[in-house]
């Protein structure tokens, strides 16, 4: 396994504390001086200096310094335990999460560390119980976390504080909470539905829809994009196009909402949706309410996830970098493992737009019937179906 600094240090020190003979009480290094021993910044010696006191090697005292406790304890005859990262992510085996999960457990395997993953549902409770747990073991030396519910209020936010307070390196993915300084490694969502919105403007769209959910800070965000593209052509107050929902709704909304909602699709041309796991569920919603995607109502997804590539109408979707950024967060959990002080910047990657079937020109006209054969008999039109819901009141 590779070693990372503040191992090293918490090796040197306990030999050191062998070779000098010190006893229990006896004053060790002060801080500076074991950073101009071991060049490294003052977080990794608190880390280092952490772990041992954890063990019971060390015992620090505020404003007085830093004292042996136990020479013997944390021996090398005590068997190792395996360093970890705790990942805590909203939800695992669907959608982009495998792909982002797997390139996360990728680098730090490759190097060394195990990853301990425990999902939340979105749920702040299901987050707590995660991150208890994760505080609660001496070998994850650093947290990932995608946080649940990110636009609400934290109620878990002296959690925060204790990792905070333990110095143990934090960093978010795909949102965070805004309260928090750590790093946030994530898509560029406000980009991503401007890419969107900008797509349909170019078709000729002028009265975009836009579905969104508020509860998670990538809604807040995606809806940002949206309307500053629909701000930059000049075109509806965003506030007036625009249909809100919360995560827990999702599941059963198209039933639920379907009177609200059907006005707001039949008076637009396209629609930006907050993912493609809505826009899925929009296009069946579509048929079911004799709407022609794209002929009637373009629709637009975001993060390109395997189901928009599936579905009955191929989904044009904003592609998400899914694996590319876990990778890159495990990286900088690396590099943070060195250095806590280190990579405090966000990182946000630029998504593109991928096109497939479910936008087209606004007004596109359908296909055209079959001809008849010369002679034929011809077909009886059908008579035309009564618009669903027209003149109900819903």
């Amino acid at each position: 396994m590779r070693d990372y600094k503040y191992i090293e240090i918490a090796n040197w020190a306990r030999e050191a504390i062998r070779k000098e003979g010190l006893s229990p009480g006896d004053r060790f290094y002060p801080e500076t001086e074991l950073c101009e021993i071991h060049h490294v910044s003052r977080q990794t010696v608190r880390q280092a200096l952490a772990d041992l006191e954890s063990e019971g090697v060390l015992l620090r005292r505020r404003g007085s310094g830093t004292f042996v406790q136990d020479p013997g304890a944390g021996a090398l005859a005590r068997p190792a335990q395996t360093l970890a990262v705790g990942v805590v992510s909203t939800y695992f085996s669907d959608y982009i999460f495998p792909s982002i999960l797997t390139g996360i457990e990728k680098v730090l395997t490759k190097n060394g560390v195990a990853m301990q993953l425990m999902t939340t549902s979105n749920s702040v409770a299901e987050e707590r119980r995660a991150l208890m747990a994760m505080l609660s073991q001496s070998n994850i030396k650093g947290l990932i976390v995608e946080p649940s519910q990110s636009a609400l209020p934290n109620p878990n936010a002296a959690l925060y504080e204790e990792i905070c307070a333990r110095e143990m390196p934090l960093l978010f993915f795909n949102a965070k909470y805004p309260a928090l300084p750590q790093p946030l490694i994530a898509m560029d969502d406000v980009l991503a539905a401007r890419i969107a919105a900008e797509h349909l403007i170019s078709l000729g769209h002028r009265k975009l829809l836009g579905m969104f959910v508020f509860n998670n800070m990538q809604g807040h965000k995606r809806y940002q994009g949206f309307s500053e593209a629909l701000g930059n052509h000049g075109l509806d107050n965003p506030e007036d196009c625009v249909f809100w929902y919360s995560t827990q709704e999702q599941a059963a909304m198209f039933e639920a909402a379907a009177g609200r909602l059907l006005p707001l699709l039949r008076d637009s041309t396209a629609v930006v949706c907050y993912n493609d796991d809505l826009a899925v569920g929009l296009l069946a919603f579509c048929r079911q309410h004799g709407i022609r995607v794209p002929e009637d109502l373009s629709v637009c997804g975001i993060d390109d996830a395997r189901i928009a590539r599936v579905c009955e109408t191929p989904l044009t979707s904003v592609r998400h970098p899914m694996q590319l950024l876990g990778e890159t967060v495990a990286k900088i959990m690396l590099g943070k493992l060195e250095d806590p002080a280190s990579g405090q910047e966000d990182v946000l990657f630029a998504p593109k737009l991928v096109k497939r079937a479910s936008t087209a020109k606004v007004g596109k006209a359908a296909p055209a019937e079959p001809r008849q054969e010369p002679g034929a008999k011809p077909k009886p039109k059908p008579k035309p179906k009564q618009e669903v819901g027209k003149g109900i009141a819903l």
